[in-house]
């Protein structure tokens, strides 16, 4: 699934080619991608003639907002990408939402879990999207402090690796970013997190802030499906410290990056680095 820098990359994307860009009609293929309004009808209805203001990322979600008013949301979950193309360019089999704007927006889902909604104006985007209601703060505002993930862990006995993919702890963190973040910190996935020290709530504090930005940086991690809005791969992989290392050698010292599971997630980490 893509993550905060994967969503964040698509986002800037679509601010530098779609802004100020009427949507002028729209073609639903997949009835089942549009999650509000209860019909496709409905959707096409309520998106048509709007312009796009400015797009926004909250956690792994995409949000539009609209001029004159209301919003479009989009969640790509595992699969689902945004792609700006030429009206003439071939269909995809997986385009599942097609927009027409000076150029085509066409929402691509291989395995079908992604969604898109129209709110209208007179409606709260946090009610017709409830999972924005659950979300934690975003780790690259001023409001993600020591203190604030201090807060956080000292009452759970949950391992840390756990806790960094609770979204409503912090938005946006996936498999790919708390494992990253986890070794930058030299911190076990398997550390219960009520046990952190000061000295390594500081340290983890910073390198999720440095993992995500380097990662944003990079363009994302291209993984599975991922492409940016204009078809491009990401290139954060190619210098992961553990994700998707399995028996390598670590870049720091050497030693055999092993994986275990924690809650179901596949967990990479060095066990010298991060003892």
């Amino acid at each position: 699934m893509p993550e905060l820098p994967e969503v964040e990359t698509v986002c800037r994307g679509l601010n530098q080619l779609t802004l100020q860009q009427k949507i002028r009609g729209a073609e639903v293929l997949l009835e089942r991608s549009i999650a509000y309004p209860n019909s496709a009808d409905e959707f096409l209805e309520g998106i048509t003639g709007s312009a796009i203001a400015l797009w926004h990322r909250r956690g792994k979600y995409l949000l539009a907002q609209l001029h004159p008013g209301g919003w479009l949301g989009v969640h790509l979950r595992m699969s689902g990408q945004l792609l700006s193309v030429a009206p003439e360019t071939a269909l995809h089999k997986h385009t599942r939402v097609r927009l027409f704007l000076d150029q085509e927006l066409r929402f691509v889902d291989t395995r079908t879990f992604g969604k898109m909604w129209w709110i209208p104006p007179n409606q709260e985007i946090n009610e017709i999207i409830p999972g924005l209601k659950k979300l934690g703060v975003e780790p690259l505002s001023p409001e993600f402090t020591v203190s604030y993930l201090e807060n956080k862990l000292k009452s759970t006995r949950r391992t840390i690796k756990t806790v960094l993919l609770d979204q409503a702890v912090i938005a946006g963190i996936g498999n790919i970013y708390a494992d990253e973040s986890l070794f930058v910190s030299r911190i076990r996935p398997d550390t219960a997190a009520f046990s952190l020290t000061s000295a390594q709530l500081e340290q983890l504090h910073q390198a999720i802030i440095k993992v995500l930005q380097t990662s944003i940086d990079k363009g994302g991690t291209t993984f599975s499906s991922f492409l940016n809005v204009m078809g491009v791969n990401g290139n954060y992989l190619g210098q992961a410290w553990v994700y998707g290392r399995t028996g390598v050698p670590c870049r720091v010292c050497g030693a055999t990056i092993e994986r275990i599971k924690l809650a179901g997630r596949s967990t990479h980490f060095c066990p010298l680095c991060q003892e």
